[in-house]
């Protein structure tokens, strides 16, 4: 069964979070709108996300490489090579992403920080929020 990977993080145009539902084994987000609720593919959603997310680490790959290091405190050559092949290679661990989820705590603290998907009831997202840091050159 396939999870709906931002439940708790995606929002109709007025705010409102939307609650997640399963129709047989696909979970939905639902959209209520003038009194009628609106079953929105999760996994429609959650793909938009997840392209926006990638192309935005493709673009400043070796910057999230040199963070990832400093985030594990390793300098390495061979680690390096394994986190550079773990970014090239994410697409591939997709499948298993849409089967086991996020974790609660970590879509909890990706809220914290104002990760939030603005969708209309038609699945399309208008408004992607991701926290973002200013990060210093001089400390990487």
């Amino acid at each position: 069964m396939t999870k709906a990977l931002f439940e708790g993080l995606v929002l109709d145009e007025a705010g409102n979070p939307l609650p997640v539902a399963y129709v047989g084994a696909e979970p939905t987000y639902v959209y209520s709108e003038g009194g009628f609720k609106y079953h929105v593919d999760a996994r429609q959603v959650d793909q938009q996300v997840l392209d926006a997310l990638m192309q935005q680490i493709s673009q400043n790959q070796d910057l999230v490489s040199q963070s990832i290091l400093k985030f594990l405190d390793k300098d390495d050559l061979f680690t390096k090579a394994a986190v550079d092949t773990a970014i090239r290679n994410m697409d591939k661990n997709l499948p298993a992403l849409f089967e086991q989820g996020i974790p609660e705590q970590t879509r909890a603290y990706l809220g914290m920080l104002g990760f939030r998907v603005v969708i209309n009831r038609h699945g399309e997202v208008l408004d992607l929020d991701m926290p973002a840091a200013a990060i210093d050159e001089d400390e990487l």
